[in-house]
């Protein structure tokens, strides 16, 4: 069972760890050694000591990184297809690769926040400051004016941080309302909904590419989507296929981004036999288009945030800056 006392790890080590991983597993090394050659941070350091004893005991490396926190529980079902597939080599680089431009987006987003969240500090603080002086507004009203829009950041970073973690974990058993509502999100839900359909034809383009028959192949490439509503529509789709429909026949009752022209290309590769390798294709492409979305997110945000910060001051200094009551009892 996968310890719930650390934290995933940084976007920066996962990139630092896949990459090793990768450059490891296609150099042939096997892997209880690749995992004594690794070198990260210290803290990763002695849950990599914790996996490579457990692989040294025979365990495989999907369910070694997981025991030991190395791996998050997404990243080991998309392991675990790969294996399946027979290397890992190829989910270890795309990981790799994913989370290095993860990691320069956050860098250059807190990059970007800091001016418009630092005129937002001067102005909470400078605003009530007429009345602070005028005695209309009391010490604890002019600091509690100040704390509650922080408080309220605060708790706003700490929700992204969890919805994070949750878009990190497999699929729950049952569905949940949250599974649904992700999907609707402006935006942000078609990015995810295109994310769980890239894993998955990622993970069944690996299998089918090493061999595995299309029957084995389905259930195990279900195991990389992190969300119920679109894992029962795979299932459903893995139901079809089964029943002796094509695969490209199959995916037409499904309602997921791009499905038109994905059809059209998996039915090319069905009727030249290169299906596994449209499938990779498919995945890489697509890597691609969310990338270039996440970098457009990235260049609005903080623009966004600095006309929010820029309106609100205007309409404090039009009205008046304005606190609103203090809580009883502080």
């Amino acid at each position: 069972m996968a310890s719930t006392r650390h934290k995933p790890l940084p976007y920066a080590e996962r990139a630092l760890l896949f990459s090793q991983l990768a450059a490891l597993e296609n150099a042939g090394m096997p892997v209880a050694s690749a995992f004594k050659t690794l070198q990260i941070s210290p803290p990763t350091q002695k849950r990599i000591e914790v996996a490579a004893r457990l692989l040294n005991q025979g365990t495989d490396v999907a369910s070694a990184g997981l025991a030991s926190a190395l791996f998050s529980p997404l990243e080991v079902a998309l392991v675990r297809a790969a294996q399946s597939a027979g290397s890992p080599a190829r989910v270890y680089q795309r990981l790799a690769d994913s989370y290095s431009v993860r990691a320069q987006q956050i860098k250059t987003l807190r990059s970007r926040l800091l001016m418009p969240l630092g005129v937002l500090l001067l102005g909470l603080l400078v605003q009530p400051l007429p009345e602070l002086v005028a005695g209309t507004l009391s010490v604890a009203e002019y600091c509690w004016g100040v704390a509650y829009p922080l408080l309220g950041l605060m708790m706003a970073g700490w929700l992204g941080k969890t919805l994070l973690r949750r878009l990190e974990k497999p699929a729950p058993l049952n569905a949940t309302a949250a599974d649904a509502w992700m999907l609707q999100v402006p935006l942000l839900g078609s990015a995810y909904s295109r994310r769980n359909t890239r894993d998955y034809f990622e993970s069944l383009g690996l299998m089918l590419e090493a061999g595995m028959p299309m029957f084995e192949a389905l259930p195990k490439a279900a195991a990389s989507v992190s969300n119920h509503a679109l894992r029962r529509e795979f299932s459903a789709m893995q139901q079809r296929v089964l029943a002796g429909e094509a695969l490209s026949q199959a995916m037409a009752p499904m309602g997921f981004l791009g499905r038109p022209q994905l059809m059209n290309l998996v039915h090319t590769g069905e009727a030249s036999g290169t299906l596994a390798q449209t499938l990779l294709a498919y995945a890489t492409r697509e890597s691609q288009t969310l990338a270039n979305q996440q970098d457009t997110l990235l260049t609005w945000l903080p623009r966004l945030l600095y006309i929010g910060v820029a309106t609100w001051m205007a309409y404090s200094l039009i009205i008046g800056a304005g606190v609103p009551p203090m809580p009883e009892g502080l």
